[in-house]
Order: structure tokens, then C-alpha cells, then sequence
């Protein structure tokens, strides 16, 4: 038996991740407990429990188990579970996988079911369900995010698993098998699985035989990882680019994923560089949607390209800085009243535009400044603009 089935939670206890729907104080295991549990739809990374998790719901509730997917799925199907329940004191709990591949019309068919309460009804998608999820179906249930599993909660895991089956690996190895998972149980459990059977002690060499690239959704990170990403944002930051580069190797060779690292380096786009090159966004978002299409190994020239460019970028915080600014000031201090001249459809507003532009008028009632520029590179540009139009 594979052991991503033979090691499949059957408990709450069990489950390893998600401690903020199952732990103490998770919302569902309360629900549970309480029996007040309604429609649910889980959305997460691939091997993040999103299944198991419905399965040990309908065990802890003592309700039979229907699983379907939306691929294959038949409303007749559904139809013939429920009216197995008609005169039952029982009620089923339908799962249904791969939600976001529901039609319009089989979701509003489910609408009746929903409503009656006749099924308990659990969905589960890789995908966001507020985009794939008509609203009639969402203000019927309840939205609940499953998070790519910790790197510590995956060492969980691999630990019982290895020491149950007395599987020798090397500490290396571990490090490997868990980072290039990237927060996916099954996917983990499935490497370690083959790998098992080709050498002992499992080796480094033979899980990259095996698995050569991260896989490409969610983010697990060790203590190292963690380090070595914070490594190259600040040598980014400080236009060492020698140093970015390597760093950027490490994170490549430690196995993690082409698309955190575009995320992070998105983020330094904005934060560290922000308008004193614009452009620097733009690259860094160009380069988030390429690797998610190429992966990696040519997605590592793409991200070479971009850390080369970041690290080589004037740097400016001004936008990070001034949000953060604002933001501190609207939860310290009352609402400011909107001037009436910038409400709706205002008579006496001044359109810019028909005065070439810029027409000087009031848009607050506070005297507060947020921005401040550092006056590097385009940011200097725009200052110089802005001075121009008001003089």
C-alpha cells in the first residue's frame, strides 16, 4: 500500500498542519464539537488535507462518506445519494473535489439541496472558490483556507513515517524531500515511497533522480531557507550583485520553488525600489507569470535576469514607508470628513483636465503628510513634475 494512503490522518489528532481550523482553538473543530458544522468549502495547495479533512469530518459526525468530483460529476448521481436518505434519521455528507470545475448549472442545482439541509455538502478546489463559486452558493456556506504545510509539521510527518517503516535517510536528504514538496503531504509521502526501494540510506542524488525541480505551488520553508531567502533580499537591497545571485543558487539548489521566490522578489520590487524605478515592478511581474508557466531548470535564467536588475536598481523606500504611514493614521484617528466638492456628482468639483491638467482645489481636511520622497532616481523626476504643475 503507498504510503501517502497507509499514513492518511483518520483523526483531528492526527492531522499534521492546519492548527488554525483543527488545533485547540480552530474554528472548525469547535464546530464539530459542537455539531453546528454547515456547508463548507476547503480551498488550498494539493496535498494540504483537504480531503482527509472531510473524511474525518464526517467520522468525528457520524455521517456516511459520499466522495464525487466535479470532473465526472452527474447531478443524478447526487440526486440518487439524498434520496437514499429520504426516510433515514442519518444525513449523508457529500464531498465534492475539484469544485471550481462545477458548471453554473450543476451549482444551482445544488442550490435546493443546500438550502433544505437534507446533505451535509463539503467542496474542495485548488482554487480560490469566491472566483469559482456563484454567490448563492457562497452565502449558503462557509469559505475556509488550508495552508500549504509547514516545514516543521512535514518533519513531523516524515519522522513518524520513517521511523514506523524503518526507512534510513539522510539528514540532507530530509531537507531536500521536504523543501522540493513545497507543503504537499501526499506529494512527500510519494517520493519518499519510491525512493525507498532504489537506495538506503535515501541519498540527495537519488530524491533529485527521482524529483529534479521544486514543485510549484506553496511555500515550505525550513530555518535555512528561511535565512537564506532573507539573505538575498538584503543583498538585493544593498546592490551586491554577486551575492544576490548566490543566494538565489542556494534557494534553486535547496529545492524551493520558482514562484516563491518570483512572490519575494516581487515584493522587494515594490518595497525596496519602488517609484525610484518603475520598471522594476513591471520586470518583477512579468517574471511571476513566465515561471509559472516554464518552471524550472530555464526558470532560473528568468529569475537571474531579474535579481541582476533589482540588485542593480536605485533604491527607495518612499512607497512602503508612506502606506504604512497612512494606514497608522486611519487606525489612530477619527474618519476625516470628505470635502463636499469631491463627493458623488458635486456641482462645484474642478475637473483637471479642463484646466490642462492640474487645478489647484482642496481633496482633504487634514494637514498630515505621508509621503515623503527620497528623491532617487525617477522618484526625483516625479518630484520635479509634481513642483511643476503647482508653482
Amino acid at each position: 500500500m503507498p504510503l501517502a494512503y497507509k499514513y492518511r490522518p483518520t483523526s483531528l489528532d492526527d492531522m499534521v498542519g492546519q492548527s488554525h481550523l483543527i488545533g485547540k482553538d480552530g474554528i472548525i473543530k469547535k464546530m464539530i464539537r459542537s455539531s453546528s458544522l454547515s456547508h463548507s468549502f476547503f480551498y488550498g495547495v494539493a496535498g494540504c488535507g483537504k480531503t482527509t479533512l472531510a473524511r474525518i469530518i464526517a467520522k468525528e459526525l457520524d455521517m456516511p462518506f459520499y466522495e464525487l468530483n466535479a470532473t465526472t460529476f452527474k447531478i443524478d448521481d447526487f440526486r440518487k445519494i439524498v434520496k437514499n436518505y429520504e426516510n433515514s434519521l442519518l444525513k449523508p455528507l457529500i464531498f465534492i473535489d475539484e469544485v471550481h470545475r462545477l458548471s453554473k448549472n450543476q451549482q444551482e442545482v445544488l442550490l435546493p439541496f443546500m438550502e433544505s439541509f437534507k446533505v451535509l455538502l463539503i467542496g474542495a478546489s485548488t482554487q480560490n472558490p469566491y472566483y469559482c463559486l456563484s454567490s448563492a452558493i457562497r452565502s449558503r456556506s462557509h469559505l475556509f483556507e488550508l495552508k500549504p504545510i509547514s516545514f516543521d509539521e512535514l518533519r513531523i510527518l516524515l519522522d513518524r513515517v520513517c521511523n514506523s517503516e524503518k526507512i534510513e535517510i539522510e539528514d540532507s536528504a530530509k531537507s531536500y524531500l521536504i523543501n522540493s514538496s513545497s507543503g504537499d503531504a501526499r506529494a512527500m509521502l510519494n517520493l519518499l515511497d519510491s525512493a525507498s526501494v532504489i537506495s538506503t540510506p535515501i541519498d540527495v542524488a537519488t530524491l533529485k533522480a527521482i524529483r529534479p525541480n521544486a514543485m510549484s505551488n506553496g511555500v515550505s520553508e525550513s530555518n535555512e531557507h528561511y535565512e537564506v531567502t532573507s539573505a538575498m533580499i538584503k543583498s538585493i537591497r544593498g546592490s551586491d550583485i554577486d551575492a544576490s545571485l548566490y543566494y538565489l543558487a542556494r534557494l534553486i539548489e535547496g529545492g524551493e520553488s520558482a514562484d516563491f521566490i518570483a512572490r519575494r522578489l516581487a515584493i522587494l520590487s515594490s518595497e525596496d525600489i519602488g517609484n525610484a524605478n518603475p520598471n522594476a515592478l513591471n520586470l518583477a511581474s512579468s517574471t511571476l507569470n513566465i515561471v509559472s508557466h516554464i518552471g524550472f531548470p530555464e526558470a532560473r535564467i528568468v529569475l537571474s535576469q531579474l535579481v541582476i536588475y533589482l540588485a542593480s536598481s536605485p533604491k527607495s523606500n518612499s512607497a512602503y514607508l508612506a502606506i504604512n504611514e497612512a494606514i497608522s493614521y486611519v487606525k489612530s484617528s477619527t474618519k476625516e470628513d470628505i470635502p463636499s466638492h469631491i463627493r458623488g456628482r458635486a456641482d462645484d468639483y474642478l475637473y483637471p483636465h479642463d484646466f490642462g491638467g492640474y487645478v489647484k482645489q482642496s481633496y482633504r481636511s487634514f494637514e498630515k503628510e505621508f509621503y515623503k520622497s527620497n528623491k532617487i532616481g525617477f522618484e526625483k523626476s516625479l518630484d520635479d513634475w509634481i513642483c511643476k504643475i503647482k508653482s
